[in-house]
């Protein structure tokens, strides 16, 4: 299978406005993406696994403020703010800057390895607009069974996201743009019932929904081809969203450089162990 065309990769870096993320309180940061993860600040991680990946020619971070990332990374790497109305509006304004392919992932993905980025990016059909890397339940409690994840249950998959989206086509922008109406309506279950279809969640909630019906209700609402796609690592599936999440990654990132070979020179001074 051919590689894509050049990909521009977009970190979601940025931070909620309110109350702070227990995540940077816990680890002793100012923003959750200077967590120092085996020593390197997890956004540092990710961009560093990004730019090993020969089919990406642009990393880009999106957050709200360019000076928190000072001295962090390269200079080759575009900083760009986030929009305060949430994720999928800096995934939006991204793609009407960046055009597509766009592979869209997290800072929290401290465990990134360029071998998941680019199994991803090989995987899709050529009929697929959007592509989600995901974790099969089997593989995560082969690969961590001591994680506790999310599970989304389909009648063919049990899978946890892996916080990689890849935009293939055009059309996937509008993908994001149903994700922005159900992000700014996720306090209001009815209108996201409404959006998305009163069925199919009922479908979803009473473990009736196929992937090929959830295809087929993203096609329907936006004309785009997705695919879920499965990852072989189990441990893409690992993010750091809480407490718990920094000491499996702590434990898991050197087991990570040992296979892969990745991470294994010293991050530079103003790199390491960044606090706020």
């Amino acid at each position: 299978m051919t590689m894509p065309p050049a990909v521009t990769a977009l970190v979601l870096a940025g931070t909620r406005p309110g109350k702070p993320d227990p995540v940077a309180i816990a680890g002793g940061v100012s923003h959750k993406a200077l967590l120092p993860i085996d020593g390197v600040p997890m956004v540092v991680r990710v961009v560093r696994a990004l730019q090993a990946v020969p089919a990406i020619t642009r990393v880009v971070v999106c957050l709200e403020d360019s000076a928190i990332l000072q001295g962090l990374l390269p200079s080759s790497v575009q900083v760009i703010p986030s929009k305060p109305e949430g994720p999928s509006a800096s995934v939006l304004d991204s793609l009407a800057r960046f055009g597509t392919p766009l592979l869209v992932t997290t800072a929290d993905n401290a465990l990134l390895q360029p071998e998941w980025v680019e199994e991803l990016l090989k995987a899709p059909s050529s009929q697929t607009d959007i592509a989600v890397g995901v974790a099969t339940q089997a593989s995560i409690q082969q690969a961590v069974p001591q994680t506790k994840r999310t599970y989304i249950r389909l009648t063919d998959m049990v899978f946890s996201g892996c916080n990689l989206f890849y935009f293939k086509t055009s059309v996937s922008a509008r993908v994001a743009d149903l994700w922005r109406t159900v992000e700014k309506n996720r306090k209001r279950p009815l209108r996201v019932a409404w959006t998305l279809g009163l069925g199919i969640l009922l479908r979803a909630i009473t473990g009736r929904l196929s992937t090929q019906a959830l295809y087929a209700r993203i096609y329907k609402l936006t004309s785009a081809r997705a695919e879920l796609l499965p990852l072989s690592d189990g441990r893409a599936a690992v993010d750091v969203d809480k407490e718990a999440d920094i000491v499996l990654a702590q434990k898991l990132a050197p087991e990570l450089t040992r296979q892969y070979g990745h991470f294994q020179d010293s991050a530079p001074a103003s790199a390491r162990n960044t606090a706020g």
